[in-house]
């Protein structure tokens, strides 16, 4: 290739990735004359990556015709690794030219997804003892968070204190076994650890921690501190395992990441043409100027379960269909995402409605049900609950996301008082809130359905995440707690019957809108 070809080249690559194009190897050594190909007019059709076609392919070809034949290099590893262009994966072909497009594919265009956790056990036989381990193995975990909490001071074993026989200041850590108020109006709890159990005091004359304590759930595990006498412990405070303060994350570049939830394809109540006002958005067909720029610039959409409205959730539910059998739901499903532009990630997670288990944690989409809804190339599928990384570069650690679908807050909106009060199911962030200050996603033994991992308990929030997001309420909820970015996606189906029965208040096609660069949240309305 001569100097002049070379440098013609350069440039139009250069002209490429301003316009938000990625190409690849094949489709540029296609290319005999670059001054005939229209950098803008690729960008137009929405493209991440262009293959295998020559000039007079391109240009006979619909958007949507392109889209469907595009072609992502990265796919395998994508599989393979559970990550997307991270660093230190294959740098990719040594030509200096490629080397540049390998570079801006990871990072600048597609952005990077790096799945910390989504479970992928095998299922197996469980017996009684299963569950011993997995108490123990939770117990484990968030013991090991309340010792790093100052106010705790020198925590003693349960059975220690019950030889005490002077009163004296204690702390312990337990698991919560029995609450009940005394004739006096007073609160007892009884908490055990794995060496005994002892009663606890709360006495109405302090009532900032009375009120506080009224809030406790069974099978949550807390830090007491307070006066030992005759094996009892009077409280005086009560410390959850809590997220710490910490610097809120932000990236240098404008990045936008999307959070929808609770599509119910397949429902009769599925909103397909607030999808469709959404896609049209999405391709940058809509919109005012501002909202064309986010849609430009979005990188990453979440989708946070209940894709399908599945079969056999409910009795009867095949009256509220239009689409029954759940094969078919899933492949309109794959009919609806191939429609949002390659270039932006998805991450995909289950939910109760999906067609898999619903005890938590739920494993990715089971191949059986989902058929080509996994075979589209640019999206990330993880299980429920998952911990995702999302736009790290060199320089920049990423986003840790907590992804969960949500199953078990309607047991904290029903027996909560500080949630019910306060707005029950309209307010999602509530019950974000009450769960992360228990590091806990289901810390009372009924609120959700589980697979007892002896090993370790997945529902455990270990990490703190920057962002804590969730469906299943079917009503949008943006949020700040300390550090972390509360959010709850919206629905895409109509209110039903049942949800009139509940009292719950749908509030179906809003989009909640994060940009990375500031953390600044907006909802749009489709």
């Amino acid at each position: 290739m001569g100097n002049t070809k070379l440098l013609e080249k350069k440039n139009f690559i250069d002209q490429c990735i301003r316009n938000g194009v990625l190409l690849n190897k094949e489709f540029l050594d296609s290319i005999d004359d670059f001054s005939a190909v229209n950098p803008l007019d690729l960008a137009r059709k929405d493209m991440a990556v262009i293959a295998r076609y020559n000039t007079k392919d391109l240009a006979e070809l619909s958007p949507q015709e392109i889209e469907r034949k595009t072609v992502y290099i990265e796919k395998k590893r994508q599989i393979s690794a559970l990550e997307i262009a991270s660093p230190g994966s294959d740098p990719g072909p040594k030509d200096p030219l490629a080397e540049h497009m390998h570079g801006v594919r990871g990072n600048a265009l597609l952005g990077t997804i790096k799945v910390v956790h989504s479970y992928s056990e095998k299922a197996k036989k469980r017996e009684v003892q299963d569950f011993v381990g997995y108490f123990n193995a939770r117990y484990r975990s968030i013991e090991k968070l309340l010792r790093n909490r100052q106010e705790l001071g020198a925590v003693t074993s349960i059975s220690r204190v019950l030889t005490k026989k002077d009163k004296e200041t204690v702390s312990v850590i337990g698991m919560v076994k029995e609450i009940n108020l005394t004739k006096n109006g007073n609160m007892s709890m009884t908490i055990e650890d794995p060496s005994g159990e002892i009663n606890i005091i709360v006495n109405k004359t302090k009532p900032r921690l009375f009120s506080f304590a009224c809030n406790i759930t069974p099978d949550e595990i807390l830090g007491v501190t307070g006066a030992n006498s005759n094996k009892v412990i009077f409280a005086n405070n009560i410390i959850h395992p809590d997220i710490p303060n910490k610097e809120m994350k932000k990236c240098n570049d404008e990045t936008y990441a999307l959070f929808l939830s609770d599509l119910h394809v397949g429902s009769n109540h599925f909103l397909e043409e607030k999808f469709e006002r959404f896609l049209k958005w999405i391709n940058q067909e809509s919109g005012n100027d501002e909202q064309r720029n986010i849609a430009a610039k979005t990188k990453y959409i979440f989708f946070l379960g209940d894709i399908v409205d599945g079969v056999g959730v409910y009795p009867n539910q095949e009256l509220d269909q239009n689409i029954k059998d759940v094969n078919a739901q899933y492949e309109k499903c794959f009919e609806l995402f191939s429609k949002i532009p390659s270039h932006i990630n998805l991450i995909i997670c289950p939910g109760n409605h999906d067609a898999l288990r619903i005890e938590e944690p739920q494993p990715p989409f089971y191949p059986d049900f989902s058929g080509r809804f996994l075979q589209i190339p640019n999206a990330t599928y993880v299980s429920n609950p998952s911990f995702v990384n999302i736009h790290s570069s060199e320089n920049f650690s990423g986003f840790d996301v907590l992804i969960y679908h949500g199953y078990s807050f309607d047991y904290y909106i029903a027996n909560i008082d500080q949630i019910r009060t306060s707005g029950g199911y309209d307010r999602a962030d509530l019950v974000m809130k009450y769960l992360l200050e228990r590091r806990h996603l289901a810390p009372t033994h009924t609120s959700t359905l589980y697979i007892p991992d002896s090993e370790k308990d997945i529902l455990v929030i270990e990490q703190v995440p920057d962002f804590f997001v969730t469906g299943h309420l079917h009503k949008t909820s943006v949020s700040q707690y300390k550090a972390t970015t509360l959010i709850s996606g919206s629905c895409w189906q109509d209110i039903t019957n049942y949800q009139i029965k509940v009292g719950h208040h749908p509030e179906p096609g809003r989009v909640p809108v994060v940009n990375l660069k500031t953390r600044e949240m907006r909802i749009l309305r489709f």
